[in-house]
């Protein structure tokens, strides 16, 4: 088979998966969204209707990103000013930096993590982060600018990564776990020492810790999912009515836009439960059919990690899946009451505004995977010139990343 309509058909899947999962969101954040009535209003203020806006707009960033070279973000691989990638971490830390400053972020629902664009437009600057570790990991595990087999080296490369995520906890501890397993299986991938990674995983449990002990709300949620029914009609009452929209959609669901639960009765049935509206309104086919969107994502990129011959662009496609389907993973889990109840988004489908762009320009990246083809290039440094690096192009089945 010709490997040109091989890629051309990975790129359909990736194409196919990403207009399921906005369409479906589309239809489930207006049927979540619709009045007590019945009646479904497509106003220009409604949530269904921003949403719809909000997922063209997606939709056109991954095209925009997919039709590009991936390799662009490599025009100065080095340790520089000049470096893309850095200045995408650098921007991602002074928007997470200013949701904190009172006056600056937006706080809503107790929770300081938006910063305000326009009037109507917000950014969540922790989706920022997300994509900001994933871009950095996979040029920094690549190209290994600094000799990373050395502890101390190891240590530094965690940096970038560890400020973004202290910045991230401390107002949405889902994201920061997100962002933080991810990086840990992506560091796997990229062929870090095992013992150092073992090295690393007590203190970050002990942070984690930390942090969930010395927020009172984190840690009733953690008590709560021991036993809802303790507490029916607080920390309790969110896992319970979502189990109820499970029992009630059974195999085929009560139909589009005849669930209850969303009536007043789930809390955040555009966001977080989004994943419940549709148990309840499509059954069983309708998990189906949103766990093999994400499947279908998940099967391109690792299609493409196979395919593709240089090491950054293999990355990258495993930390864009990584971070799709851990993250659906994440939302379906609290939805089934499987794990405590975190704040995340099931992506391409809850309601949002700067996630959903921010996510398609991401999955646009992978999209551009599928298109373009490249020889690896080791950069090491140049004895000749101090602080330069010389690029090696290795024999084609000779890279070795370790």
């Amino acid at each position: 088979m010709d490997p040109s309509i091989y890629r051309l058909r990975l790129r359909d899947i990736l194409f196919l998966c990403v207009m399921g999962l906005l369409l479906l969101g589309v239809l489930m954040v207006q049927s979540a969204s619709s009045r007590v009535t019945g009646d479904i209003a497509w106003s220009w203020n409604s949530v269904g209707t921003k949403h719809a806006i909000f997922a063209c707009i997606a939709l056109i960033a991954f095209f925009a990103i997919g039709h590009m070279d991936y390799q662009w973000l490599l025009r100065c691989p080095t340790i520089s000013i000049k470096n893309p990638i850095l200045w995408f971490w650098f921007f991602a830390l002074a928007t997470c930096a200013a949701v904190l400053v009172p006056h600056v972020g937006m706080q809503i629902n107790g929770a300081r993590r938006w910063l305000p664009i326009i009037p109507g437009v917000v950014l969540q600057p922790s989706e920022l982060a997300k994509w900001a570790v994933v871009v950095l990991l996979a040029w920094w595990l690549s190209h290994r600018p600094i000799d990373i087999s050395r502890l101390h080296n190891f240590l530094f490369t965690l940096l970038p990564v560890g400020i973004l995520c202290l910045l991230v906890v401390i107002q949405d501890f889902g994201t920061a776990a997100l962002i933080a397993s991810c990086a840990f299986f992506m560091m796997i991938a990229g062929r870090v020492k095992w013992w150092h990674l073992m090295l690393i995983i007590p203190p970050a449990l002990m942070v984690a810790f930390w942090f969930v002990h010395h927020k009172e709300y984190r840690w009733k949620r953690m008590t709560a999912f021991v036993n809802p029914w303790a507490d029916p009609k607080g920390e309790g009452y969110h896992m319970i009515q979502s189990l109820l929209s499970f029992a009630t959609g059974g195999v085929f669901g009560k139909g589009l836009g005849n669930g209850i639960q969303k009536l007043g009765y789930l809390p955040e049935d555009t966001t977080d439960f989004i994943f419940s509206v549709i148990c309840e309104e499509l059954g069983l086919f309708g998990a189906l059919l949103t766990v093999a969107l994400y499947l279908g994502i998940l099967y391109v990129a690792w299609q493409s990690i196979k395919e593709k011959r240089d090491s950054f662009g293999r990355l990258l496609a495993f930390g864009v899946a990584s971070m799709i389907c851990l993250q659906a993973l994440i939302n379906i889990a609290v939805s089934t009451v499987s794990v405590p109840t975190k704040g995340l988004s099931l992506p391409l489908i809850s309601a949002g505004g700067s996630g959903l762009v921010i996510t398609c320009a991401a999955l646009g990246l992978l999209y551009s995977i599928t298109r373009h083809t490249h020889e690896d290039e080791v950069y090491i440094p140049s004895e000749s010139a101090p602080g330069g690096f010389d690029v090696v192009m290795p024999q084609p089945g000779n890279l070795d990343l370790s």
